[in-house]
């Protein structure tokens, strides 16, 4: 049961660092392995818990890079927004004349 166990947690350790790459937090890569892998959220949870303990720095920036993305992200969404509604007015302005 060891050697199972430990490639179990191995294969949820690998997964986890597949959801790092896609930018998750812990919150959506618990529910994307329950839903695509089927790995119970706690099992995620447990071994994520696990990685931030071995590896507080890489965490640490992780999460400080993911909410600097997150603003930008947002501030380009608003900007987006903002243009898409000058254009229109814009076009609207000239439909009109």
């Amino acid at each position: 049961m060891g050697d199972s166990s430990a490639s179990y947690i191995h294969t949820v350790h690998h997964l986890i660092e597949e959801c790092i790459i896609f930018n998750m937090n812990k919150e959506e890569c618990m529910e994307a392995l329950s839903k695509r892998a089927n790995i119970k959220p706690v099992i995620t949870a447990t071994v994520w818990k696990e990685l931030e303990k071995e590896n507080k720095e890489f965490f640490e920036a992780y999460s400080r890079n993911r909410a600097e993305r997150q603003r930008v992200t947002e501030i380009e969404r608003k900007e987006r927004i903002r243009n898409m509604l000058s254009n229109s007015t814009i076009e609207n302005t000239k439909a009109n004349n």
